[in-house]
């Protein structure tokens, strides 16, 4: 054979194993130095992360703040109960699950074996609710309601309920103080939902999945200072879940107490006033509809003239905010939700929606000042006004004469605001303008504020509706194909408005403006509003932002963090304009319509002003309405289908007025029987030990009280205490007995007309 020589391939051979040891050690070093990185330079924060996968967290609830009225008095706050709870890591350690303990548990408490075992299954996306939304780790709560002797039972008998507690906890507690309910305001709290876990994990203020979050009300809109931080406490486990031990704690912190501006017997006295209001309306025969007034809802707003803040809210029908505390059953749920509830948890106050009625005129009086209108000029106040065929009527065909705007307000003069709006809608060029027109009434209106929020600390408040020429446009497109399907020139009522809108809805005919100028029609607006609007009236013309909290106070009473009044506008009048529908708006409560309900009432002392609004509404009874104020508040009520406004609404405000300032049955002020004669300045003090003080009495009101009564040395500071007590149902009714009595002879005092003003329906509504 013949020899090969090698000497060409060895250096290659050579060339490709020192290649391969390059890539072999170039490998090692790599993952060498990976290694290094990873055990030494990251090596304890990958061994935290490490164990934490092995750590679970129990919670351990922080203790929610109170939220208490003007005073100190608790409209929120907790109670100790007793409650029973289940911790699944016990359960699943036994053979059937622990589901002979649960059997056994549901006897002692009385529920049954379905009851309990859905308590303690864990929610996911096909688990119907009762579940245990929170941490399988988390002691899970079977009942908050159990007996002394419940609990005893199960903490003798230990061995036969492994993995079961019976321990007090705090729980939400809704006092209602003098069965002052307020729960619209002070709303409710349900468990943290997963979505909300997301949201918030990331902000400064996440959430557990043991937490309970405000939903309505106070307790969503003040819930972050409310709710506290909860303690947490970090058990390491196998990978079976059995506890190995514990890996450290963090102590929970309380959370914030709220001082409000609500006063609690002033918040009862207006919830009774309005239902007792309800209640009489439909006794009362409605000639339109042939039937009694239904009545089906309404709603108070006590504001502070000049600062905004609210004194008492009312809302009606209302609920008992302590159903939804240790979650609510399915059943109540539906009762509170359901239609034939007619919504109890709506707020009204903030959330319902109506026509004004001629409470609006106010409005419309600035914008007829604003066009160029003498306020003291001479205005025919006809019988009835027409336009195109179409006849406006005065109420029930009253014919004043030429009168001047003041008197148009005390009278509530339709026919005058027809003729101003009719002529400015002619000024602005018809149905059909060229250029851009004033459109003076509308621009009033948006200047009061109508139109948007007032930005009450209260959330889900609506805007009302001013039904300008933008408003017209947008619902015109909505509604065109909508309008033109169903509409029919001969065809019945509501036929016949949907073949008009078809063709030119979004044109703002003549009768748009005649109706909007005394508050029908498309306008809408809430309680709020009109509150802020006659407080403003009231205060020289400032805008309040209507606000319920007063201050944020730490646990242990040291920060105070307060909540001042803050101003978002003026009306647009002149101080004299101002002026003079003051005077002519306390003319409404002394010789106008109003009157008869205002019969002995201090009005040298205490100035009383007023206006009535009685609403259209087409399909539905007339929705009463009364808005007043003195110099300390403005008060609005409403009550849907309820009738006329100084017929249904009025004699509950005039209740109202007397318990704040204490005027008695003859019109005499009584300071020892007033509420609240003066708006509460000072706030109450809590104490380190969570004591609460009571803050002091306004100098000028202490002096009076203390003068009326003669009291010895420490009698001040007695009635002081006493005056921190709400009035029960039984002093509602005297009060209310008396006060009817005090209309009676009011009515009797007024001979100048106001008795067939009182019997006002409300101005026909316009139509085109």
């Amino acid at each position: 054979m013949t020899n090969i020589p090698e000497t060409g391939r060895t250096p290659r051979v050579q060339i490709r194993l020192i290649v391969i040891q390059v890539l072999v050690l170039s490998l090692l070093g790599t993952l060498g130095g990976r290694l290094w990185y990873l055990q030494i330079r990251q090596g304890a924060e990958y061994a935290k992360e490490a164990s934490g996968n092995h750590v679970q967290q129990v919670v351990q609830p922080a203790v929610r703040g109170s939220i208490l009225d003007a005073r100190g008095v608790p409209l929120a706050d907790n109670e100790t109960r007793l409650v029973v709870s289940a911790s699944r890591t016990e359960l699943m350690k036994m053979k059937d699950d622990g589901e002979a303990v649960l059997t056994k548990l549901a006897g002692v408490l009385g529920m049954t074996p379905k009851e309990v075992k859905e308590k303690v299954r864990l929610c996911d996306a096909e688990t119907p609710q009762p579940c245990w939304n929170g941490s399988p780790y988390q002691p899970i709560p079977i009942t908050d309601e159990a007996t002394p002797r419940q609990a005893l039972q199960i903490r003798e008998r230990a061995e036969d309920f492994p993995g079961i507690t019976a321990e007090p906890q705090a729980v939400r507690r809704y006092p209602s103080p003098g069965k002052a309910n307020t729960a619209q305001v002070l709303g409710y709290l349900s468990p943290v939902t997963d979505e909300e876990i997301q949201q918030a994990q990331d902000t400064d203020s996440p959430f557990l999945r043991s937490d309970q979050v405000g939903r309505s009300g106070l307790e969503r809109q003040y819930d972050k200072a409310l709710r506290g931080k909860a303690g947490v406490t970090r058990y390491e486990v196998d990978n079976l879940g059995r506890v190995i031990g514990q890996a450290e704690s963090d102590a929970a912190q309380p959370g914030s107490n709220l001082v409000t501006s609500i006063d609690a017997r002033v918040q009862r006295v207006a919830e009774y006033e309005l239902n007792e209001a309800m209640k009489e309306a439909r006794k009362a025969w409605d000639r339109n509809t042939q039937e009694r007034y239904k009545a089906d809802a309404g709603a108070v707003v006590v504001m502070e003239a000049r600062t905004g803040r609210i004194v008492a809210m009312a809302s009606n029908p209302t609920y008992d905010p302590n159903a939804w505390v240790g979650g609510i059953s399915a059943k109540d749920y539906r009762k509170l939700t359901g239609k034939s509830s007619n919504y109890p948890l709506l707020n009204r106050a903030i959330q319902g929606q109506a026509a004004p009625g001629s409470i609006f005129k106010v409005v419309s009086t600035a914008a007829a000042v604003q066009a160029g209108y003498d306020f003291d000029g001479r205005y025919e106040c006809s019988s009835a006004y027409s336009v195109g065929g179409q006849v406006f009527k005065n109420f029930e065909s009253q014919n004043h004469g030429a009168i001047d705007l003041g008197r148009a307000l005390e009278v509530s003069c339709d026919t005058v605001y027809y003729r101003l709006a009719h002529n400015e809608w002619k000024k602005d060029g018809g149905i059909a303008p060229k250029g851009k027109p004033d459109d003076w009434f509308y621009k009033a209106a948006h200047q009061f504020g109508l139109g948007k929020e007032t930005g009450i600390d209260l959330p889900n408040e609506v805007t009302g509706r001013v039904p300008d020429r933008e408003w017209k446009q947008r619902y015109w497109e909505a509604n065109k194909d909508a309008w033109c399907r169903t509409g029919k020139k001969d065809g019945d009522y509501v036929e016949r408005i949907s073949y008009e809108n078809c063709l030119e809805g979004n044109k703002m005919r003549a009768g748009d403006e005649i109706n909007y100028s005394i508050g029908q029609g498309d306008t809408l607006v809430t309680p709020i509003q009109m509150a802020t609007i006659y407080a403003a009236i009231s205060n020289g013309g400032t805008l309040y932002t209507p606000t319920v909290g007063k201050a944020v106070v730490s646990p242990d009473g040291k920060e105070v963090t307060e909540i001042e009044p803050k101003a978002h506008g003026r009306l647009p009048v002149s101080r004299q304009t101002l002026a003079q529908m003051d005077e002519a708006l306390a003319g409404v409560a002394t010789r106008g319509t109003a009157a008869w309900r205002f019969g002995g009432w201090p009005q040298d002392e205490i100035p009383m002003h007023a206006k009535t609004g009685t609403a259209e509404v087409y399909g539905k009874q007339t929705t009463s309405w009364f808005a007043t104020y003195t110099d300390d508040y403005a008060i609005v009520m409403t009550i849907s289908q309820g009738g006329t406004g100084s017929g249904a609404s009025g004699p509950a405000v005039r209740n109202i007025y007397d318990a704040l300032y204490g005027v008695s049955d003859d019109g005499t002020i009584d300071p020892k029987n007033a509420l609240l004669p003066r708006p509460q300045k000072d706030l109450p003090k809590i104490q380190p030990d969570g004591s609460i003080t009571a803050p002091k009495l306004p100098k000028d009101v202490a002096k009076e009280q203390q003068a009326k009564q003669k009291a010895p040395e420490g009698a001040a500071q007695q009635q002081q205490a006493a005056a921190a007590t709400v009035p029960s149902p039984e002093t509602g009714n005297r009060q209310t007995r008396r006060r009817t009595r005090a209309g009676r002879r009011g009515r009797s005092r007024h001979q100048d007309g106001s008795r067939r003003v009182s019997r006002r329906q409300g101005s026909r509504r316009a139509q085109s």
